[in-house]
């Protein structure tokens, strides 16, 4: 059987995420995200007007006229989970794929909301939900199947997919920490994963993630932040001014971390703010959180403002705001804040928690300079840092190559210089460039077997 690998999008970037996979006469795309950098720089810009070809020219979401290329039909659009550079250009591609699209529940629920909040493009593919440890069969042929297996990332439901052929598993990599003690879900299935490097023809391809590729050692677990956050918040306990925390909306496990701690030091928590509401109110309707009855969750920006004069009104001692912003996005909650835009008033020595790192990206990094500045001028002191990366660092790349033993390999997720570390890695342990070591770019075709 024919197998064929299209790298379509997130080979050259952080961001707008898009593979796919041909086996046979069967294709599986793994990913449609979006690159938020591109979007972010064009602030004035509706996206969401925007034809599809416009926001391709714009480097906003993935060039798919690759497709056209390989000779197959789409059986499966599978997102490995609900952040938005993997999932956030499905709104705008998955119309011209007569398929369903097939995502863990939480997954399922974000691109659900994504698609009835945008519906320029009439996408109406079929909306499948499989969780982590279940296959589904693929084709008419019987030969192709598409596993789950679970994983732990920085957000809540991921998986990541692998698809069954006759001459061995495609495992895509993207994105996932190794963590064995999760605040929420369970670990990651790593029994599974050497096991599927065990059977059969083994693994054919792995494409991975190589983010952090170039830092030693682990990837601490969640409950080391969860800790660290915890130090913070129990030394500001007897602090009788404003604390306003930040954090990603997606983060889950981080949120509820933050809702838990501000109760401890007699502080009521609220979360601001249209992601962290969306988010957070979807993990708990599935019934992934339990969060206390009497947490507001607000996202309009008249119900923002009108909570933010409640606190000031009943004395910002009392409450911990847990806000979008953490990356100094100019029309996040945090971003308004310390440009004097709300009614919430920052004074001399109210602490900014920053639980998020900036991406290491130049919008983000100037936009969080930038927020951070405007912070300090109104007197606010920034805690900075408290995070651990949902990204396998090096000895994570180690144990899954260890335990896949893949024939080939597909580093992703990165731009050139970023592919060089893993590059070294994977070299020292004894794969070769152009041989079963395949560097490549968006728009690219990989034939590993005629």
């Amino acid at each position: 059987m024919e197998i064929e690998i299209a790298t379509i999008g997130g080979y050259e970037e952080v961001g707008r995420q898009m593979t796919a996979v041909r086996a046979g006469d069967d294709v599986v795309i793994f990913d449609m995200g979006l690159n938020l950098s591109q979007v972010l720089i064009h602030d004035n810009v509706e996206t969401e007007r925007m034809h599809s070809l416009d926001l391709i020219d714009m480097g906003a979401i993935p060039d798919d006229r690759i497709m056209s290329d390989l000779e197959g039909d789409v059986q499966a659009i599978v997102p490995t989970h609900g952040h938005l550079d993997h999932i956030g250009a499905i709104s705008k591609l998955a119309h011209r794929y007569d398929a369903p699209i097939v995502a863990t529940p939480f997954t399922i629920e974000l691109v659900k909301q994504q698609i009835e909040g945008e519906q320029k493009f009439g996408v109406e593919n079929d909306l499948v939900k499989m969780d982590a440890g279940e296959t589904m069969s693929i084709g008419d042929s019987g030969k192709v199947d598409l596993e789950f297996v679970n994983v732990t990332h920085s957000i809540i439901d991921a998986i990541n997919p692998v698809l069954h052929t006759p001459e061995g598993a495609v495992v895509y990599g993207l994105d996932k920490r190794m963590d064995h003690t999760p605040v929420i879900g369970d670990p990651i299935d790593m029994d599974r994963f050497r096991e599927i490097g065990r059977e059969g023809e083994g693994v054919l391809c792995y494409i991975e993630d190589c983010t952090n590729a170039s830092k030693k050692g682990r990837t601490p677990s969640e409950k080391v932040a969860r800790e660290h956050l915890r130090d913070v918040l129990y030394s500001m306990e007897d602090y009788d001014g404003g604390i306003v925390a930040t954090t990603f909306s997606s983060h889950i496990a981080r949120v509820k971390s933050l809702v838990e701690f501000a109760d401890d030091i007699g502080r009521q928590p609220v979360l601001l703010g249209r992601s962290m509401e969306k988010y957070s109110g979807t993990a708990e309707r599935l019934d992934f959180v339990d969060f206390p009855t009497d947490l507001g969750m607000f996202g309009h920006r008249k119900s923002v403002d009108r909570t933010f004069k409640r606190i000031m009104n009943e004395g910002k001692e009392n409450f911990l705001p847990v806000v979008t912003g953490h990356q100094g996005e100019p029309r996040a909650m945090l971003t308004r804040m310390a440009r004097g835009e709300t009614p919430y008033e920052l004074e001399d020595g109210d602490k900014v928690v920053f639980s998020a790192r900036v991406i290491p990206e130049p919008t983000n990094e100037g936009q969080r300079y930038q927020a951070e500045k405007l912070l300090g001028m109104q007197g606010a002191r920034v805690y900075d840092d408290i995070h651990v990366s949902g990204h396998l660092n090096q000895e994570g790349h180690y144990e899954m190559l260890d335990a896949l033993q893949p024939q080939h390999i597909i580093p992703a997720h990165q731009d050139m210089s970023g592919f060089s570390s893993y590059v070294n890695l994977c070299e020292s342990e004894g794969y070769q460039m152009g041989r079963d070591l395949h560097v490549t770019r968006n728009g690219n075709l990989i034939q590993l077997v005629e």
